[in-house]
């Protein structure tokens, strides 16, 4: 990995008897896009606030571009915060709004102007910079925040939660530009969110967070295919738990209903036969029938069907499991009947055995 521009060391954060944040350890390359994510009180705003300055570390540093910064004010840190509220000042226009930092700074009016209008370009509000903010959507605010914070050239953009309050088309509208501006301009950036789809589709990194602590950091790739432990694999993407027993640890060979199933070398770790193991399987990695390519099957009965358009999600018991799986709508064929008996095929490879 390049050289770190921010390092997070060893913070931690208590607020009387209550420890929010523990033995928190980060290290985000120059123009990296990082996302914490995870579900409310996992202490991912709090990291967010301490790399801010807005809260100091019980315990801890942050160095900014090899500057220790832990115990500096946030307007010290070069920094751009967009928070989940707008939070653009009523009374100004959309380029006093973005001005406003300049100004503060003592920028030359000429230089200001020419920044504002450069902003004005990015967020591709050219045409509202006399507009008041109330005479804006949710989504221009929202845009015109980003580029208030931006305006400034600071070397380090935290995002908390900036699209929490918009309706999903235009979120999803949103993300994608506020990508694309980010790789622009090749800002690291910190970006705070509970939703794992904002998470999975705009980040380089992902730092899944739980109980204060980092549970899991890696690519979206990573953390949605090889989660490192049971919250992660829960948390991130829709899920299927089988209940299983081990047979060989050596051969890695586990018993699913009345099937024996081999996994990848290793995959079982330290356990014994006779163990009781839990297998994790994505809805994505299985079909309805047997399939040529997929190594594996188990039989079971539809036990649920729901007509979602373009899919048709299917419940299936397996024993004492439920494992749901989506097919594509096709008009010609006809739905799966609920009470059908049916086998479902994956590859064995695709089982994850959570710890």
């Amino acid at each position: 990995m390049t050289e770190a521009f921010l390092s997070i060391q060893h913070v931690r954060k208590a607020f009387g008897s209550t420890v929010v944040v523990q033995d928190f350890n980060l290290d985000v390359a120059p123009g990296e896009f990082i996302s914490f994510l995870g579900p409310s009180g996992c202490g991912k705003t709090t990291m967010l606030r301490i790399v801010a300055g807005f809260e100091e570390p019980s315990a801890g540093r942050i160095v900014i571009g090899g500057k220790d910064v832990t115990n500096l004010k946030p307007n010290q840190r070069n920094i751009g915060m967009v928070f989940q509220a707008y939070a653009l000042f009523p009374n100004l226009t959309v380029a006093q709004n973005i001005a406003f930092g300049l100004k503060v700074a003592g920028t030359p009016k000429a230089e200001s102007d020419a920044r504002v209008a450069e902003m004005l370009g990015i967020i591709k509000l050219p045409e509202f910079a006399d507009r008041y903010p109330y005479q804006l959507s949710g989504g221009q605010q929202q845009r015109v925040a980003l580029a208030r914070a931006l305006a400034a050239r600071p070397k380090l953009l935290l995002l908390d939660e900036p699209l929490s309050a918009l309706d999903a088309k235009v979120r999803l509208s949103l993300r994608d530009e506020i990508r694309q501006i980010q790789k622009k301009l090749g800002i690291t950036t910190i970006f705070v969110t509970h939703d794992q789809e904002e998470a999975l589709s705009m980040s380089d990194r992902i730092v899944v967070m739980h109980d204060g602590h980092a549970e899991q950091v890696g690519t979206p790739f990573e953390i949605y295919n090889r989660p490192a432990t049971r919250f992660v694999a829960n948390f991130v993407g829709t899920l299927n738990v089988l209940d299983g027993v081990v047979i060989d640890p050596i051969a890695a060979t586990v018993r699913i209903g009345e099937r024996e199933i081999t996994l990848r070398n290793g995959a079982l770790g330290a356990a014994s036969a006779g163990d009781a193991v839990s297998l994790a399987l994505r809805p994505e990695a299985i079909v309805l029938g047997r399939q040529p390519g997929r190594d594996a099957s188990l039989s079971g009965q539809i036990a649920d069907v729901s007509f979602l358009g373009s899919v048709i999600r299917v419940k299936v018991g397996v024993g004492q499991n439920a494992v749901s799986l989506d097919t594509f709508n096709n008009s010609s064929a006809q739905p799966p009947i609920v009470g059908d008996q049916t086998e479902i095929s994956f590859s064995a490879s695709d089982l994850l055995v959570l710890h």
